[in-house]
């Protein structure tokens, strides 16, 4: 059964096409013979109760010279839309905020919208782990700069970072005689109105921050390591890191089994869980990547393993 499959999504003229996971699920959709639509946040607006967008046809290719075409736009009730796939980079912002009661509207008229627009708003990439805290290395979230400062005198190095960031931007590793700290604290915490998480550092960030991927509950059986590169403590590939596939361990499908039904229940069809050694560092589930990157090493097709999950949830 065709569908028409909606994507709020950045610009698109912007994206990468051989590592973009959005990218990805379109050409699948395509293959598949649904309909595409392409929708970008000053798209939404709400008529009455109604959810609506300026939504305009699209076509995609695989070719980085020339990977779109998009006809003129027009508004369209967006509750009618079979699929909508969320796909909106963070940071989660208040206009993110407001997408998702947009996105919720659109739900209640009747589309898929992956993900589910409440479960994106409760579950906070940073904060969602401490849901699983037998997964999850010590860990601190505090606005006081005297209680992160407590917590690194008790762990030595640490790593610091904002609970609204993405792609390893404003993290910071430090620890105890650390000359900066205070001014890290300042910065991060905005003298102590906005919270930061610290957890301890993982040294075995030198093997990988890897990615593993879960579709409806189930994780695919490669991890993407990203491996840091030259003077960079971070693997994120927006910071230089180096993607490399590796069969998922043992203690990576645990710890997706420890995490996936409750993001299940939430209505996360596609999830990214971030791992260092044994530990869950972060839940992604805003618009989570390693797609194409898994596919180009592995053989797989793990967009078509998604829409074979929504195409079981329209029928």
């Amino acid at each position: 059964m065709a569908l028409t499959v909606a994507v709020l999504m950045d610009p698109i003229e912007s994206i990468h096409v051989a590592k973009d996971s959005t990218f990805a699920m379109l050409l699948e959709a395509q293959r598949r013979g649904h309909r595409l639509l392409y929708l970008t946040q000053g798209g939404l607006a709400v008529r009455g109760a109604a959810p609506w967008a300026y939504a305009a046809a699209l076509a995609v290719r695989d070719d980085p010279a020339d990977w779109f075409r998009l006809e003129a736009p027009a508004w369209i009730e967006l509750g009618r839309v079979d699929v909508i796939l969320a796909r909106k980079d963070p940071p989660f912002d208040a206009q993110f905020l407001y997408d998702t009661m947009v996105l919720e509207l659109a739900q209640a008229g009747g589309a898929l919208v992956v993900n589910d627009p409440r479960g994106l708003r409760d579950a906070n990439e940073k904060l969602v782990t401490l849901h699983f805290p037998q997964c999850i290395p010590p860990t601190v979230v505090a606005r006081d700069a005297a209680e992160i400062k407590r917590f690194v005198a008790e762990h030595g190095e640490v790593v610091i970072k904002p609970l609204d960031g993405m792609g390893g931007r404003s993290i910071f590793k430090s620890g105890r005689g650390d000359p900066n700290l205070n001014v890290i604290l300042e910065t991060l915490t905005d003298g102590g109105r906005c919270f930061a998480v610290a957890q301890r550092y993982l040294p075995e960030i030198r093997d990988g921050d890897k990615r593993i991927l879960l579709i409806d509950g189930e994780p695919v059986p490669y991890v993407l390591a990203r491996l840091p590169q030259g003077d960079d403590f971070r693997g994120n590939l927006a910071r230089g890191g180096k993607g490399v596939a590796r069969p998922i361990s043992e203690r990576e499908r645990w710890i997706a089994a420890q995490v996936a039904p409750e993001l299940r229940r939430r209505g996360m069809l596609f999830v990214g869980l971030d791992v260092i050694g044994d530990w869950l560092t972060e839940v992604n589930v805003t618009s989570p990547t390693c797609i194409r990157e898994l596919d180009a090493q592995c053989g797989l097709n793990i967009a078509g393993t998604l829409f074979d999950a929504i195409e079981a949830r329209r029928r």
